[in-house]
């Protein structure tokens, strides 16, 4: 059986520093976290490479897995309709 991920979109604020912003682990329990991003990502100056890596990342998403909005808006919404045309 495989195992649900949860697709984390971008690193939490403040994980490089060790003092993240958030805490996520809540959502542990519904699958294994995979991170998409790095924290300091932002779509502005370089849309292309980092649509690619989103798509990349997200390939093997399927309607059993989760999707955590985390990070820059923009790029939450780009993830969010990459997923939707997977699904």
């Amino acid at each position: 059986m495989k195992e649900n991920k949860v697709y984390v979109i971008q690193e939490v604020s403040g994980t490089k520093s060790g003092a993240p912003k958030i805490n996520i682990m809540g959502a542990a329990k519904y699958g294994k976290f995979e991170f998409l991003l790095p924290e300091f990502s932002q779509i502005i100056f370089s849309p292309g490479p980092l649509v690619y890596k989103l798509r990349q990342g997200l390939k093997n998403f399927t309607t059993e897995d989760y999707l955590l909005l985390t990070g820059d808006p923009a790029i939450i919404g780009v993830a969010c309709s990459i997923v939707s045309d997977m699904t």
